[in-house]
């Protein structure tokens, strides 16, 4: 499965919902698989507070107390990691980390003070993005993992205590590594306008595409050229290729 980013479309010229010239970044299917899985985790950082300290438990109230929100926890996980897989299925060739991904994170600085025209060129994803879909994936991963040892409904008594208790310790760290990675990602959409755009409407402005991701920029334009190119030698099978 591929992004409609990377493959020839005859949809591929879009407008915006104001009638300008975008790009389009995410498909309406991207956009929902997305928000299933936002849903999702936000549902399971407050079921997940409530049930680990006490002095939340009042959290509990959102899901109809304690017993309810111990049985929909898991539940709500089990969706969450089926939805994040399909994302990881749609993106995860975009995420591998290159020589340029590698410059850009020495080039931190930069980074932190906007000054992108210093920065190596970046395709679909930056390399902090990168690295936060490898940081999720890994968690999503490891929370499923110890989260069926704990399960006490249908798995729990299938383990040693000693297991139990190892994976409840893990079960709570990567939930926590998973909650910062999340701040950071709604902190980064935040601070480089035009991101939330890009997930809640699905395009982005030619210039916003070359500020943040340049190579990414040049693959869509030169693809849509050649798009334009096709479409006039079919129009004119006679007149001389640009």
């Amino acid at each position: 499965m591929s992004s409609k980013a990377d493959r020839p479309v005859r949809d591929d010229f879009v407008v915006d919902n104001q009638g300008r010239p975008a790009i389009e970044r995410y498909t309406p299917n991207e956009r929902s698989n997305h928000w299933l899985t936002a849903i999702c985790f936000v549902l399971l950082a407050l079921s997940g507070l409530a049930l680990f300290h006490p002095a939340m438990f009042w959290l509990t109230a959102l899901f109809g107390g304690g017993p309810w929100t111990r049985i929909l926890h898991p539940f709500i996980g089990v969706v969450m990691f089926v939805s994040f897989l399909v994302l990881v299925i749609r993106f995860w060739h975009h995420n591998f980390l290159h020589a340029n991904d590698r410059q850009w994170m020495k080039q931190m600085g930069d980074v932190l003070n906007n000054r992108e025209e210093r920065l190596p060129k970046v395709g679909r994803y930056n390399a902090g993005q990168k690295v936060l879909f490898w940081v999720l994936l890994v968690s999503m991963v490891c929370l499923l993992l110890t989260g069926l040892v704990m399960w006490r409904a249908y798995f729990s008594h299938l383990f040693p205590i000693g297991i139990i208790r190892l994976a409840s310790l893990l079960h709570a760290f990567f939930g926590f590594v998973i909650i910062c990675s999340i701040i950071v990602h709604i902190y980064a959409a935040i601070w480089v306008k035009g991101s939330i755009k890009a997930m809640t409407q699905g395009t982005v402005s030619y210039a916003w595409a070359r500020k943040h991701h340049t190579a990414w920029y040049e693959e869509v334009v030169d693809r849509e050229q050649g798009h334009a190119r096709r479409a006039a030698e079919r129009r004119d099978p006679s007149a001389p290729v640009a």
